[in-house]
């Protein structure tokens, strides 16, 4: 373990990888602090505490927090790999992807320029429906509304804001992987999970003293 940490130091373009992976990964880390405007962070906050032992908690972990806080990476990777998996199934089915997957590089290509098409309608059609749930929801203990000011300006804020945010975190991913180490979505996915795991061992901890749980 001690030879491996001196090798990525020791090697020049082993540690540009190492530090390139840990910059974008910090980037991704710093749009979880920025929120998507017209959102009431504070009701936001209260309501996702109800809802962390749902689905919705789920999906929060594995988006790295962002979703609980509608932050301009509320949606992650999501859309990319639904995009990804939907062209895979679609590869059996379709002669024409099945012709391109065979087609090598080239085909490859192709393939990955439709997946990002698919992506940005799923983020769209994603980002459109968190922008209408927020505006149906209210903070059931307080009252308090989760948007400012509801209506087709804050949807198409929070359509903007959100897919751009999708694409450019699926931007980073395609850098990891090319300029880095290893798979960059699987990283980004896995940065967004260990940066939650102290918080959800204290958390259980809590509980348990608590008699929350057995």
């Amino acid at each position: 373990m001690e030879n491996s940490l001196k090798n990525i130091f020791a090697v020049s373009d082993l540690r540009n990888r190492v530090l390139f992976t840990l910059g974008l990964l910090g980037v991704y880390r710093i749009g979880n602090h920025i929120p998507t405007p017209g959102v009431n962070t504070a009701a936001l906050a209260e309501l996702a505490q109800q809802m962390q032992n749902q689905m919705f908690g789920l999906y929060d972990m594995f988006s790295g927090g962002n979703l609980s806080q509608v932050t301009i990476f509320a949606l992650g990777v999501m859309p990319y790999i639904s995009a990804s998996i939907i062209l895979q199934l679609l590869t059996v089915v379709w002669p024409y992807l099945e012709r391109l997957s065979k087609e090598g590089e080239l085909g490859r290509r192709k393939i990955t320029q439709y997946t990002r098409y698919l992506t940005v309608v799923l983020a769209v059609a994603q980002s459109m429906a968190i922008a209408i749930y927020l505006e149906q929801q209210t903070n059931v203990a307080g009252g308090l509304p989760l948007v400012y000011e509801p209506g087709w300006g804050f949807r198409l804020m929070c359509i903007l804001t959100l897919t751009t945010g999708t694409m450019f975190v699926m931007w980073l991913g395609e850098q990891i992987t090319e300029r880095g180490i290893g798979n960059g979505i699987s990283l980004i996915i896995f940065a967004g999970i260990v940066v939650n795991f102290p918080r959800a061992v204290t958390l259980t901890f809590d509980q348990l003293r608590t008699g929350q749980i057995g």
